[in-house]
């Protein structure tokens, strides 16, 4: 519902202001710091510049002032914190990067709210600080005022605030960033800005996508011309043009256990921390276990649209990113999506699911199948309830009953697809539950969310339909190998020529209504024996299939050559028709099949702003959890808040308080019998099971023999002969996870070990 929002004059809300306030441990400052820039805009009258920092005459003089304008100011402060007055001095002449990042963003948020009406708009003054990036105590222990002096031109507005000690230090940081997006373009021009890794540091950047067209509008060190171009490789080369000085080093890296060779021991420990700029979540939690294994600091933030958080881990002091973690996604139901959907964002799931079940898992399966049939059907038969048949019948139909070998027999099936889709299944729907169909209770069936549908009748004159069998054919050809026919003429005329049974609907056809049902039959309905024997007799033999070629198609939404979002718009689009949904566009369909909020620059700005802010603290070095900042911003409304992050939780075994950033040290090779005495001897405690990764290397449930044979092996080849795997070259330590009873036979939970190889 549209709102008319009034604001004061300016004179009025100079006098009598409306604060929107961002930090609820601060309440007070919003008052000070509006009197504060009032005087300092008398001061620049008077003495034509900004108080010179860190200068106490100056600051002085301020005060002075601050008090004869509070005493006769409309918004009076009755109690002026005189330790802010003087940092607002000091720094006051400074500009930093990181600041101008957060008040630009919410600035240019603003301008768009202005220009759209869409949005809340601050009302009416919004005060912001961060005067905790500061030293830990800056007014006590204030250095002299040439520290804050500086020959280095470019980063004089910076060592104004930090001096030129905290400077140096930037430049020595070696920092990994962790994606090339939105976020990461944003972080590395402002490390760039900062001066970070600009003498002896290094900043390493990895992303293995690519740029697309769609990437344009928000990450900003992209031009159309760098489509196509590794992401990492061109956000390094922007930056570096911004700051010759930056030394970035760019790599295509997926980060994940398969990378674990190049990002090693020894990169880690060169590290002064990881800043995540990732898009999913198992990433980020992926990063956030090698940070807590690693004791490393982890910046971590995200956006959505014009929400946003950042979050600061510091070894010892917090908690981990993995450790509070979102509600899971609010899913669709399966029944609204098969039979009642009454949303565009319905149809386009619906399609989406098609798209998998019908190009990328049967063909999945017929792989495995190759590969190793009999692994495949052992695996198969020991699924529950109805799946073993389903799987079979999926199979079944990618390489017998509907594998083409032409490209005209792609087309005859998608037409055919086409109607079994939105044709025979919208008419055995209406024949199980006509339109006036009443419920028990006498309430029409088609009522509320439940729209009566539809049957579509092909038309070769209709592009729509046309749109889905082109897309659909040639999906299903680039499956098979098949040389495809992007002739549209073409692929019209064999549809045409494509004889179609005429469908009957039949009684007794099942249609759950709603999940419960759905999952209940599920439970209930086996697999009939014969009927599964037959399936998998039906199959052609490995003979008979050499030289087949299938392969699973992975869905891309920005590849506008490889029809796949053409296919996912005709499918939701027909589906819709179905049930009379307004339709929507291919970019609509884009961004809610491939789960995009986009992301908006003013949102980026901010947050990544925010997290160099929190840089600055962990450059300096701060052990006080009171100065971080976790951070919850949402433009839309407004809202700001800011909040000390968790501290980690703490453990007890015994005597000992433990956290997740500890863990037992072990040095040098001992046998397994060694291993377990150690831990007996030096901490009382009786390890009853031992792990490493997935291989359990004893238990004291164990076969006698098999105990006795590995008790004298040595650890790291304990673990090569269970995992039946070499320890590569690159691993320094192994990671054991073990399960205690303390000195009373008492179970405890314990720390993991690191076993530290000899060299």
């Amino acid at each position: 519902m549209p709102q008319t929002t009034h604001f004061k004059s300016m004179k009025a809300s100079m006098a009598s202001p409306d604060f929107v306030i961002s930090d609820f441990a601060k309440m007070e400052r919003p008052g000070v710091l509006h009197v504060a820039f009032e005087v300092l805009d008398r001061f620049r009258q008077s003495h034509q510049r900004l108080p010179r920092p860190w200068n106490e005459e100056d600051t002085n003089e301020f005060l002075r002032l601050f008090k004869e304008v509070n005493e006769g100011h409309p918004a009076r402060v009755e109690e002026a914190d005189e330790k802010l007055l003087k940092l607002f001095s000091f720094v006051c002449c400074g500009d930093v990067c990181p600041m101008q990042a957060v008040i630009g963003g919410i600035s240019a948020q603003e301008v768009m709210k202005a220009c759209s009406g869409k949005f809340q708009p601050i009302h009416q003054w919004f005060y912001f600080d961060a005067t905790e990036c500061l030293h830990t105590d800056p007014l006590s222990t204030k250095p002299p005022e040439t520290t804050f002096q500086s020959e280095q031109q470019r980063y004089q507005s910076q060592i104004a605030i930090f001096g030129k000690d905290f400077q140096d230090k930037l430049a020595r940081q070696n920092y990994f960033v962790v994606g090339a997006g939105a976020i990461g373009c944003e972080l590395l021009k402002n490390l760039s800005m900062m001066g970070v890794s600009c003498g002896g540091g290094t900043v390493y950047v990895t992303d293995m996508d690519t740029i697309e067209k769609s990437n344009l509008n928000r990450q900003f060190l992209f031009r159309p011309w760098d489509v196509q171009k590794v992401k990492s490789d061109v956000a390094a080369a922007a930056s570096k043009k911004m700051n010759p000085h930056f030394h970035v080093v760019a790599h295509q890296n997926r980060v994940g256990s398969e990378t674990e060779h190049v990002y090693d021991d020894g990169f880690f420990e060169k590290l002064d921390a990881v800043a995540n700029a990732l898009d999913n979540i198992d990433a980020r939690m992926y990063m956030d276990r090698r940070c807590v294994y690693y004791r490393k600091p982890l910046l971590e933030s995200g956006t959505l649209g014009t929400k946003g958080n950042v979050q600061v881990v510091i070894p010892h002091l917090t908690e981990s990113y993995s450790s509070s973690q979102d509600p899971p996604e609010k899913s669709i139901p399966i029944c609204t999506l098969k039979n009642f959907p009454n949303a565009i964002e319905h149809t386009l799931q619906w399609a989406r699911d098609m798209f998998e079940g019908v190009f990328t898992q049967p063909a999945d399966s017929a792989q495995q199948y190759l590969s190793d049939p009999q692994r495949y059907l052992e695996r198969t038969v020991k699924l529950g309830g109805s799946q073993p048949f389903e799987e079979l019948n999926t199979l079944k139909r990618a390489l017998v009953d509907e594998r083409p070998r032409l490209f005209e027999d792609c087309v005859n099936w998608a037409r055919k697809h086409f109607e079994a889709n939105f044709n025979n299944q919208i008419r055995q729907l209406l024949f199980n539950f006509p339109p006036d169909q009443l419920t028990s209770s006498g309430v029409p069936f088609w009522s509320g969310p439940k729209r009566c549908p539809h049957h579509v009748v092909f038309d070769v004159s209709i592009p729509l339909h046309v749109d889905y069998v082109f897309a659909a054919a040639n999906l299903k050809a680039e499956m098979y190998g098949i040389p495809q026919n992007r002739d549209r003429a073409a692929v019209s005329s064999m549809a045409s020529a494509v004889a179609v049974v005429e469908f009957t609907p039949r009684a007794g056809v099942t249609i759950h209504v709603n999940d419960s049902e759905a999952e209940a039959s599920s439970n209930h309905g086996g697999t009939d024996h014969d009927d599964l024997e037959s399936v998998a007799k039906s199959l052609p033999s490995m003979e008979q299939l050499k030289g087949t070629v299938i392969r699973p198609l992975s869905f891309e939404k920005d590849d506008d050559s490889n029809l796949h979002m053409d296919f996912i718009v005709a499918c939701s689009n027909l589906r819709a028709e179905n049930y009379d949904i307004p339709p929507a566009d291919k970019h609509k369909s884009k961004l809610i099949a491939g789960r995009i909020i986009p992301a908006i620059a003013t949102t980026t700005s901010l947050v990544v702003g925010l997290v160099c802010l929190e840089m600055y603290k962990l450059v300096q070095g701060h052990d006080n959890m009171e100065t971080y900042k976790n951070g919850f911003v949402n433009l839309a409304l407004p809202f700001f808040g800011f909040s000390e992050p968790i501290s980690a939780p703490k453990l007890k075994f015994q005597e000992t308080e433990w956290s997740l950033w500890d863990r037992f040290e072990v040095t040098g090779e001992m046998t397994l019998r060694g291993f377990l005495d150690y831990f007996h001897k030096e901490h009382q405690l009786e390890i009853t099971m031992l792990s490493q990764g997935v291989s359990m290397l004893y238990s004291f449930f164990m076969p006698k023999a098999k105990v006795n044979e590995r008790m004298q092996m040595k650890m790291s080849q304990l673990v090569e002969v269970v995992t039946k795997k070499p320890i590569p070259s690159y691993v320094k330590a192994l990671v054991f996870e073990i399960c205690c009873n303390d000195k009373d036979g008492e179970d405890v939970e314990v720390p993991y070990v690191r076993y530290t190889l000899e060299k």
